[in-house]
């Protein structure tokens, strides 16, 4: 049973960045606090904010690191080690740029799609056996022919793309009990037909 005991989100740290596509991680973990009653601290051994929530009886924590996105690993393996979570029980949940805006998918394991952070983590936690939240961002190619991905990513979404990145977070949280529960085959199912967003 893959029963989900750690949820990270990615983002870069500090009020400039609150509002970047690539923070789409932060936002969903700030939402799932929100939702179930958890209040964020910072904890400089683990690098990071940190939230403890209940679900259905059961503690998950929750992580948002405040190293830059490429050291993300760092923050995400102190507080797996301390808390002896495996690979398995944790679930990361990032922007993906290979996805439209309104799209989430959850998969596990896979390649880090180019995506900084979850390359770090893939080499702190020994390999790439982890949960992935991917929460769709769109790409410039499709969106704004001719934008750097760079510039793309550390850039505010348009008001629409913003509406449907929510509306998907929001029906992505939905499945959070499941997978706390171990049931990550029917989280999968309930999450991928869900309505698009929009």
């Amino acid at each position: 049973m893959n029963a989900i005991r750690l949820i990270v989100g990615l983002g870069n740290p500090g009020t400039e960045h609150e509002t970047d596509r690539h923070n789409a991680g932060f936002w969903f973990v700030d939402q799932l606090a929100q939702a179930h009653g958890g209040s964020w601290r910072t904890e400089s051994r683990f690098f990071g904010e940190v939230a403890r929530i209940a679900i259905d009886h059961q503690d998950v924590w929750l992580l948002k690191p405040s190293t830059y996105m490429n050291r993300s690993g760092q923050s995400v393996s102190a507080l797996a080690r301390f808390y002896r979570i495996t690979a398995e029980a944790l679930l990361v949940a990032h922007d993906e740029l290979d996805l439209p805006p309104g799209a989430v998918k959850l998969k596990r394991g896979g390649g880090s799609g180019g995506h900084n952070g979850l390359k770090d983590i893939t080499s702190a936690m020994g390999g790439p056996d982890y949960w992935r939240l991917r929460i769709g961002i769109g790409h410039p190619r499709d969106l704004y022919p001719g934008r750097q991905v760079i510039d793309f990513v550390l850039a505010r979404p348009s008001r629409s793309e913003q509406e449907s990145i929510d509306t998907r977070m929001r029906a992505a949280l939905d499945i959070i009990p499941l997978l706390v529960a171990g049931q990550t085959e029917r989280a999968g199912q309930k999450l991928h037909t869900a309505p698009p967003a929009g």
